[in-house]
């Protein structure tokens, strides 16, 4: 189901990017090639440009993509092995720290550990039950 929705939207943002190339192709060309408003039809040097100006976008465009195409392929990789190694050093990081938590909880309930202050005391709560169950 999530893998439908995620198609979806891989889909809808393909036509997104479709139509604002399209727009602005058509707008640059547009610009450049019309120049006499004052006709409901287009001159045949306004026809022509439009022709070519829409020829040569899209022809860029097409050796565009198929150099991104070409390309795809190594940044992707780049960007898993970005990830794996970020990710082995968060893993190795979490795992430093790890260790030191049990330690320090270790050494606080063990036989020649220091009397807690709080227990000692009597203020009881929480700490004395937490201290008090060790010994």
């Amino acid at each position: 189901m999530e893998l439908h929705g995620e198609q979806q939207q891989q889909q809808l943002r393909s036509l997104r990017d479709f139509l604002l190339v399209y727009n602005r192709m058509t707008e640059l060309c547009f610009q450049r090639c019309v120049s006499n408003l004052n006709y409901r039809v287009l001159t045949r040097p306004e026809e022509m440009c439009l022709d070519s100006c829409a020829g040569k976008l899209v022809h860029s465009n097409h050796r565009l993509m198929s150099a991104y195409v070409a390309l795809m392929p190594s940044i992707v990789q780049r960007r898993v092995s970005d990830y794996e190694a970020s990710a082995a050093q968060a893993a190795a990081n979490s795992a430093g720290e790890v260790p030191e938590a049990p330690t320090a909880l270790a050494g606080a309930g063990g036989p020649d550990a220091q009397p807690d202050l709080q227990v000692a005391s009597g203020s009881g709560g929480a700490t004395e039950g937490a201290s008090g169950a060790g010994t």
